[in-house]
Parts: structure tokens; sequence; C-alpha cells
């Protein structure tokens, strides 16, 4: 045992008993970064446009600041990336996490001085919290992997532009740099296919205790290194126990996981964002993660069966209940506000307040944590069928995760009126048209983790067949353009051309 490793456990159970004095005060809490948020607020270009002077109350503040997305945001953000002061946040901000954006390309999230912080302090806390439960802190002799994006960042006006991941990479603590891997040179490697076969290169002979990343990038890492070598990744790594992800639902992994890498091992779930450090998983044993109330985050929650209302029952944390879908509001020291990133939630504790992903308040498809939306597959197939003959009835997109050979893809089920001549030619015009407009499509394609597209051509009349056996046929009910599982999928396959 080193002295850094006998250090932890102390510090852990220290910072812990820290994380639950805020957790035992959930209102308290809240209201303070509430107070905080309005008087720092009040100084900025939006909120003199939305009289934050005359704020008193979460009820004020609701009749004065409408609920908003990233387009209802955008005229804000667009001043700061051309250089404004005191728009959203005093200041200017010190990043831009780069993420796809949902109807005119890429989205500039700011990140300020004041909450870049909070994002490396939840990520350290989660380590913390499994290290006060197991009263074991071995694993920080080790070598620890965190696949990420690229650190090397643009310049946008004198702000610093990137991935979140690869931001993140700046701020790894000193105490850790030394057991951390992959080197910064592989770390900038562009190409995921050649930065993972560089990875395992560097770690193959290394003592791996942790490792973390999205799902789909961690199992390329294990397959090449199991086609490596022959061996399991038990058999590799001896001592690697612990695996930390977030991004998507890690349920369809699990078990090819387990598989892979030959035994059982614990699992954490972060719930980070370009807009926040949301929350994390505080406990191996209690369901959900711990939500992030003294972050500089101050919460507000939709029921999601009411979103699309015309005025939708909008609450703040005192109000929420167990087993209800919310739609996650976020208002934060980096300048968002009322802003909806998108996902819903549900509560599974309400002492402490923990929560769990429940998905998407749209239709999307993230199973490899690639946000594909309905405009981007809208809009790939009008691409393709541009200046065509090809016309289509109905057609909707699901993953395909676990195919019988080869790598997942996404599955298009397409009903044509007018087939195109060539169908292959007709699938890479889908395909190219959707790399163009999602990033993380485009990495997943380029690093090798999907294939291209794959298209089923639909029976003509298969999707009103489908509509009426799940009792659904009639001109109220559609059929969603893209989803996160296979249930309507599965239902097609039933009425494919041969």
């Amino acid at each position: 045992m080193s002295i850094k490793s006998f250090f932890a456990v102390p510090f852990a159970k220290y910072i812990t008993k820290k994380v639950r004095k805020w957790a035992n005060k959930p209102l308290e809490t809240q209201q303070k970064v509430f107070d905080h948020l309005i008087r720092t607020g009040n100084q900025t270009a939006f909120g003199k446009d939305h009289h934050f002077n005359s704020i008193r109350s979460y009820e004020d503040f609701k009749k004065q600041v409408p609920v908003n997305d990233y387009e209802g945001l955008r005229p804000y953000v667009d001043r700061i990336v051309a250089g404004e002061s005191d728009v959203l946040w005093k200041g200017k901000p010190i990043y831009f996490a780069k993420t796809s954006g949902t109807t005119s390309g890429a989205k500039y999230i700011p990140i300020t001085k004041e909450s870049m912080p909070t994002h490396i302090k939840a990520a350290r806390n989660a380590l913390l919290f499994y290290i006060a439960e197991k009263n074991n802190a071995d694993f920080v002799d080790g070598k620890m992997i965190f696949l990420q994006g690229s650190p090397v960042l643009e310049d946008k006006n004198g702000v610093q532009l990137g991935r979140l991941s690869g931001i993140v990479a700046h701020y790894v603590p000193k105490y850790l740099q030394k057991n951390r891997l992959p080197s910064w040179e592989t770390n900038c490697i562009e190409d995921w296919d050649t930065k993972v076969d560089a990875i395992v290169e560097e770690t193959i002979n290394e003592d791996m205790t942790v490792i973390s990343g999205i799902p789909s990038w961690v199992q390329m890492y294990f397959e090449k290194l199991e086609a490596k070598t022959g061996k399991k990744i038990s058999e590799i790594f001896p001592n690697f126990n612990f695996f930390i992800y977030g991004g998507v639902n890690f349920a369809p992994y699990k078990n090819k996981f387990e598989s892979i890498i030959g035994k059982k091992i614990d699992y954490i779930e972060l719930y980070p964002a370009s807009e926040g450090f949301i929350a994390y998983q505080d406990s191996l044993t209690a369901l959900g993660m711990l939500l992030q109330l003294d972050s500089g985050i101050f919460y507000e929650f939709i029921p999601a069966n009411e979103f699309f209302d015309e005025n939708p029952t909008r609450i703040s944390l005192k109000d929420v209940q167990l087993g209800v879908n919310y739609v996650i509001i976020l208002n934060t020291t980096a300048g968002l506000w009322g802003y909806n990133i998108g996902d819903t939630v549900e509560f599974t504790s309400l002492s402490p307040y923990r929560i769990k992903v429940t998905g998407r308040i749209k239709h999307f498809i993230s199973a490899f944590g690639e946000h594909v939306i309905g405009k981007e597959v809208e809009k790939a197939l009008n691409d393709a069928i541009d200046g065509s003959s090809v016309t289509v009835s109905e057609f909707t997109v699901a993953p395909q995760v676990n195919p019988g050979e080869g790598l997942p893809y996404h599955e298009w089920f397409i009903e044509f009126v007018d087939e195109p001549h060539d169908i292959n030619e007709f699938a890479k015009k889908i395909d190219a048209s959707m790399q163009k407009q999602n990033i993380y499509y485009f990495d997943l394609i380029e690093g090798k983790i999907l294939k291209p597209l794959v298209i089923r051509k639909v029976q003509k009349g298969g999707f009103h067949e489908y509509m009426k056996s799940i009792g659904k046929f009639g001109g109220q009910n559609k059929i969603p353009q893209l989803s996160d599982n296979r249930k309507i999928a599965d239902v097609l396959s039933n009425y494919l051309m041969d």
C-alpha cells in the first residue's frame, strides 16, 4: 500500500461526510444556489432583459424566464462567441464545449471559471464515494485509463473550444497524472481506430485497475486487447475491478462486458453533460445517482407527459415525486437559464435526492452515444431522395446493438412507393448525410464502432399492418421516426420484403 492509497481512505470519508451535509439539507442548498444565480445574473444582458432585479422568489423567476433549449438561447450565445462579455454570465466563459446541434450545426456550450470546477469536483467525488464504501483505495496505485476525446483545443475569439472530455483532460490532478493512461501524445490522436490501437500498445503490459469511458468505445478497446492476446481482460489486467461509465444506457452492454472481462466487477455510473455535471452514483447498492445540488445548478422539473402542453407544470426540487418521469431543466453558473437539455429523469429516492436517466423528451437514438435526433434522420432521407424519383411511404430507424455478425449499425426500415435503382448507393447517401450532420455518429463510423447504416425494405402496407398489430391504427397515431430500442424494429421484421 502506497502513501497515496493509505491517505485516500480517510480523505474519501471526510469528503463524503461533507457531501452528506448538503445532501441532508437539499432545499436549503438549492435556495442558496438560486439566490447566487439571480444575484449574479442580474449583472448580465440576459438578466436585464428578463428583469432579474424584480425576482424575489422562484415563482417570480418562472414568470420572467421561459424554458429554453439551445436555439432559444442562441442569440445570446452568438454574442458570446463573437467576443461580447457579461451576456449570460459575468465576464466571458473560459471554454466552449462543442456538441452536436439540434437544428443548425454545432452547439457552443459556455463553461465559465465558476462552473468548470464543479465538473472536476463531481468526478473526483464519485471516486471518493466508491473508496469510502469499499474502505479500500488500492486501485489508485495501479494505472487508470479514461477513453476520451482529443485534448487539443481551438481558439474561438479568445475562448478555448473543444469536446468536454478533451477539456477535462487538462484538469487531471497531479497525484493521478503518473498513473493516468494513455499518454498525452496518444490522447491527441484524432482517428479513433488509430488511437485505440495505440492505447492497446501502451496499456497491454500495464497494471490497469480503473477503466472509464462510453461503453461502446471501451468494448472496442477490450475486443482489440482480446484479439491481440487471446486472453480475457481479467487475465490481462488481474487487478481491474472497477469500470466507470456514462452517456448511454449500460444495460445492452453488460452481458457482453462480463463475458469479455471474464469476471464480475464494480460499475459506477456518472451523469456528466457539457451543461453541467448533474449526478453520480454514490452507492453500489442504492438505486440511482446522487443529484448534485451544490454544484452551481438550480434544477427545475416538468412532468414529461405535460411538456408539450401550452402551460405545463414547472416545479422546483421541493415538489418532485417518486415514480414520475420529468424533463430536467437547468439554471447554471455558466449562464444557462431555464435550459432544457432534452433528458428525462425519474427520482429513485427523495432522501437523499437520487435520479436515474429515463431517456429523452423527443425520440432519439443514442445506443452508442451518438445522440441522433429526428430532424437529422429526416434531413438525411430527404438529402438522399433529392433529385431522384424515389418516394417513401413510411420509415423508422432503430439501433442494432447485437448483430449476428460484424459491427453494430443503425437499421433503417423503409417502405418505398418508388424504390431507388441501387439500394446500396441510396444507403450510402443517407449515411453520408448523417455523418455530416452528427459529429458523434461520424466518430463512431470512423472509429469502427458502427458500420454504415443498413436499409430493410418493408412490404407495401407493412407499416399499416404493424400499427394494426399493436392496436394503434388510425389517423391520430404516428410511427416514431426513430427510437432507442428495438420494440418497433422487432415487430416490423415480420413485414420485410424477401
